[in-house]
């Protein structure tokens, strides 16, 4: 079992605005901050936590309307109050250098924040990312808001689909743990109206023509049966950045760091240690 006392781990609540930002940290060295998907938490990244605290100091966040930090009642806004509310977060711990992973929600913050911080930004690491809220990505959001009248509809509508088909055959049993244990939270109602939320502030996202101003050493994945974001999103990015490299993880869906997690925690490790600088003769 994992012993967070032994993981030099500290858990606070940053203020921002009028607001609580949760933020857990892990170790010591390089700081890796992941930002999580848009139904994630910290708590999903628990079993990652030993591996990727081992040579870094890990830095878990709830974006704002997220797990422990505060939810945005009545307010109408955009992904941009998340960059804001990270930037805060990383002056308050004083960092100067990190390296930034985000998955789908928690990438398209990712890409802004470099985008406006890029001197605080070592490297760049997106999962399961798009550089805009297509048509597509859209409707899909667009449907998980007509379902969320009720628990099953929502989980019908939006769980399935994040996983690559021969995934939730094979593993039909924890699928049906998951169902059991996400029903009853898509049937709360605060936590369904931070969903919907969350989706509406990813509505007008577009950061495709900024894209050629992103230097940083940036890592790209892709999965190749992800309904959600398909691969062609993540060559867009991958098409318009200079210091880029690109996976693509085969038969896995949108959640690759459950379908996939040993290729997901070596590819991100194996990027971020890396230092090497090769140069043509």
């Amino acid at each position: 079992m994992l012993m967070r006392d032994d993981l030099d781990y500290i858990m606070i609540k940053v203020g921002f605005k009028d607001y609580e930002i949760h933020v857990e940290t892990y170790g010591k060295g390089q700081p890796l901050i992941i930002l999580n998907g848009i139904m994630m938490s910290t708590k999903s990244w628990i079993p990652f936590i030993e591996d990727f605290s081992k040579d870094n100091q890990l830095i878990l966040i709830d974006f704002l309307d997220q797990g422990q930090s505060s939810k945005l009642v009545h307010l109408d806004y955009d992904q941009s109050i998340q960059v804001e509310a990270l930037h805060h977060v990383i002056k308050h711990l004083k960092l100067e250098k990190i390296n930034l992973l985000g998955i789908s929600y928690g990438g398209e913050v990712a890409i802004q924040y470099a985008l406006k911080h890029s001197e605080y930004v070592e490297k760049l690491l997106l999962f399961n990312t798009t550089a805009w809220t297509s048509p597509w990505l859209k409707e899909i959001g667009h449907a998980w808001k007509m379902a969320s009248f009720s628990g099953e509809s929502y989980y019908a509508t939006t769980i399935p689909v994040i996983y690559s088909p021969s995934f939730y055959t094979s593993n039909i049993e924890w699928i049906e743990n998951r169902k059991k244990t996400l029903i009853p939270i898509f049937s709360d109602k605060d936590f369904i109206d931070s969903m919907n939320r969350l989706t509406d502030s990813a509505e007008d996202y577009d950061k495709r023509k900024e894209l050629r101003r992103l230097k940083t050493k940036t890592l790209v994945v892709s999965s190749d049966t992800d309904f959600v974001t398909p691969v062609l999103e993540q060559k867009l990015i991958v098409d318009s950045l200079e210091n880029v490299d690109h996976i693509i993880i085969p038969n896995c869906g949108h959640a690759s760091m459950y379908e996939a997690p040993v290729l997901f925690k070596s590819l991100v490790l194996g990027f971020i240690k890396d230092q090497t600088e090769f140069k043509l003769q």
